[in-house]
């Protein structure tokens, strides 16, 4: 099965707003088994919609679309439909007492026109009832596609897709299954842990794929294998990541599909009853934002000092100022300095601290342009490392944010080990 999404709005395509639900739309159509064949945006006009189902007519099995059901009258999709499927709206029941119960009965006011006009819909649709919000789905067929309307508004679409949409295909369609693996590496490049594993890959089943998809500092290795016999699927890609692990051991740090570094260093953390703390200059508090993101993380996360400013780090974290002068403030004994005192604050096992030059300008020190000095203070001691991450400032902080994490991991597993 092959599907399309497309979403409606000149928000989207003006880059006003970001488009989030193609995304999640497309996951879940892929964890059923539904390939999705291409992501479409389009503007809010009603010749550019109807071109647009006139063209994917009989090519996909479905199209998703999502955006313009609103109240007002830059919302067509609900009229667009009604022309391409030489319909009309009606008032549906069930839907009007549901806006009606929401709108009086929750929101305390009067219902207008408008809202009651979220109650029309074509007269052949089937509604995808819409507990959350006032808009209802459409779903609607012609020929051989199947084309189902769904709110922009995230939370709406995402509870239709989950508890609409989903159930329906999987009740009406055979599909074929689908199952992805995903291996966290860090601390290699893409074309490295390519040249590792080139006899591994060219060996693969012709039913798995691999997709190589790098960030800075880590690398996902993405099989996918696709075939009616789920169990066959599952006993092969799991043979071919045991034999994969045995090349590239030193670097997977996981394998579940949405598993991060950070949720693996907390997760090592929670089981050793060990607990961080972050001191961060040019990472600007992104290390605790990554970590503190994770579920459970106040079980070992216990804070973060972001001392940005060289007085912050002498006046709020203790760092000697003879060290700064001496030293530079982008310095091995800075780093220490600042992860010793932010442990010793905080009472933490571990504690974790960055000083560099992120760019575009130097600062407060000579320290050339994309050098970084990570400090981890452990149980046992301090470690220091310095970089060079280059530029562009972003990529800076981004890759000594993941190494920094790296550090702490591979430190946590010298003592599980």
């Amino acid at each position: 099965m092959k599907a399309t999404i497309i979403t409606i709005g000149d928000e989207i395509l003006i880059g006003q707003i970001v488009d989030t639900n193609s995304g999640f739309i497309a996951k879940s159509l892929d964890r059923i088994g539904v390939e999705v064949h291409e992501m479409i945006s389009i503007s809010d006009d009603k010749k550019h919609i109807l071109d647009t189902f006139a063209q994917l007519q009989n090519k996909v099995d479905i199209v998703v679309i999502t955006g313009g059901l609103g109240p007002t009258k830059d919302d067509i999709t609900k009229k667009t439909f009604c022309e391409y499927f030489n319909d009309e709206l009606v008032v549906n029941p069930e839907v009007l007492a549901h806006v009606t119960e929401l709108i009086e009965g929750f929101y305390k006011r009067p219902i207008s026109q408008l809202n009651k006009d979220q109650a029309l819909v074509p007269s052949t649709c089937t509604v995808l009832h819409n507990k959350v919000g006032t808009a209802p789905g459409m779903w609607m067929k012609k020929e051989n596609t199947v084309f189902i309307s769904l709110p922009g508004v995230p939370y709406e679409m995402k509870y239709l897709v989950e508890n609409e949409i989903i159930p329906k295909i999987i009740r009406e369609y055979k599909r074929p299954y689908i199952i992805h693996r995903t291996i966290l590496t860090y601390g290699q490049g893409e074309s490295l842990v390519a040249e590792r594993i080139e006899d591994w890959e060219n060996n693969l089943p012709d039913f798995i794929k691999l997709a190589y998809l790098p960030n800075p500092g880590r690398v996902r290795l993405r099989l996918s294998a696709r075939g009616t016999d789920k169990e066959v699927l599952e006993e092969a890609l799991e043979a071919n990541i045991k034999s994969l692990d045995a090349i590239i051991h030193d670097i997977i740090v996981g394998y579940e599909e949405n598993e991060t570094i950070e949720s693996v260093v907390g997760k090592l953390l929670t089981k050793q009853n060990k607990t961080i703390a972050t001191a961060e200059s040019f990472t600007g508090g992104k290390i605790a934002s990554v970590l503190s993101a994770v579920p459970g993380a106040s079980g070992y996360f216990k804070g973060s000092v972001v001392s940005y400013a060289t007085e912050a780090k002498v006046n709020v974290l203790g760092v000697s100022q003879d060290i700064v002068d001496q030293y530079s403030v982008v310095s091995a004994q800075v780093a220490a300095a600042m992860a010793l005192n932010v442990k010793e604050i905080l009472k933490t096992d571990y504690a974790i601290a960055t000083t560099g030059n992120a760019g575009p300008s130097k600062g407060d020190s000579d320290a050339e342009i994309g050098t970084v000095f990570i400090a981890l203070a452990t149980p046992n001691g301090i470690i220091t490392e310095e970089f060079n991450f280059g530029q562009p400032r972003e990529k800076v902080i981004d890759r000594a944010t993941i190494k920094s994490l790296e550090i702490l991991q591979k430190e946590i597993l010298k003592i599980v080990h």
